[in-house]
């Protein structure tokens, strides 16, 4: 039906226990999967088991990054599914959904409605954060971390960009996930960088804001119950081993392949 959103659906929610960065990316890749199969949307919210680099799909790695200087750091390295520029997952707290994508709804549309349910979420955490109304101009992708500026309809505090997210869409679905930073690290993205990129401005951040840093379950306990009362009263949980099988395997082959990653 032409009149149909993206969140005219099932919602399932799911939070996960922390997992390294093949695993993550992969389950975000499997609930696609799940969302073609099924038609159900799904909220996720989950953590990461080592701090991890992440690439965006086609950011440029080859002579910017190195696998060996990243591993000299403790630092792992996964490429993402979705676009933008490098991550790092660290402390923060991560929120993936994952849903069948209307041919004639703008990625510019789902994006915005996520954004309002995270910004839902954060003001009943107590965090005082507000939708970028104007992007400014970004640095090239190899240049700058991911979260230097905040783009149009990014969340932010203060100027500075709390949240960053990025969305994919392929085959009839879409993945938007993101990263809501609860300390800043990210400059530890421009210490890996083989190319120099600059004095950066420092990010937001939860601790900032409310003097604590709040878990993931806290976040999904907000993030849910925006979900249940903006999108879907009769959410519910969705097992967490609801997408094991082979699309599953196929995925965490294909992000654990040193080809994808260093692919360009």
């Amino acid at each position: 039906m032409h009149g149909t959103s993206f969140v005219d659906r099932r919602w399932r929610l799911l939070l996960t226990a922390p997992l390294d960065g093949v695993e993550n990316m992969a389950l975000d890749e499997a609930l696609m999967a799940r969302a073609r199969a099924t038609g159900e949307g799904v909220v996720r919210v989950y953590s990461w088991s080592a701090p991890t680099l992440s690439l965006g799909r086609n950011q440029r790695a080859l002579g910017v990054y190195t696998a060996e200087r990243s591993a000299a750091r403790g630092v792992l390295v996964v490429r993402r599914a979705t676009g933008g520029r490098a991550l790092l997952h660290h402390r923060e707290i991560t929120y993936s959904v994952t849903a069948p994508a209307p041919a004639h709804e703008s990625l510019a549309r789902s994006y915005h409605a996520i954004n309002g349910l995270l910004l839902t979420a954060l003001h009943a955490l107590g965090v005082a954060a507000q939708v970028a109304e104007r992007a400014e101009r970004l640095p090239p992708p190899a240049s700058a971390p991911c979260f230097e500026l905040p783009a149009s309809g990014e969340l932010m505090v203060d100027g500075r960009k709390l949240v960053g997210s990025a969305q994919y869409r392929e085959q009839g679905a879409m993945l938007q996930h993101g990263s809501v930073l609860v300390e800043d690290d990210q400059a530890l993205v421009a210490e890996l960088s083989a190319v120099p990129v600059g004095t950066t401005m420092p990010a937001a951040t939860l601790f900032e804001s409310l003097g604590r840093a709040p878990s993931p379950r806290d976040l999904a306990d907000e993030l849910f119950a925006a979900v249940r009362d903006a999108w879907d009263p009769t959410a519910s949980v969705l097992d967490a081993g609801a997408c094991e099988g082979d699309v599953l395997q196929l995925a965490r082959a294909r992000f654990s392949d040193h080809a994808w990653t260093w692919r360009r």
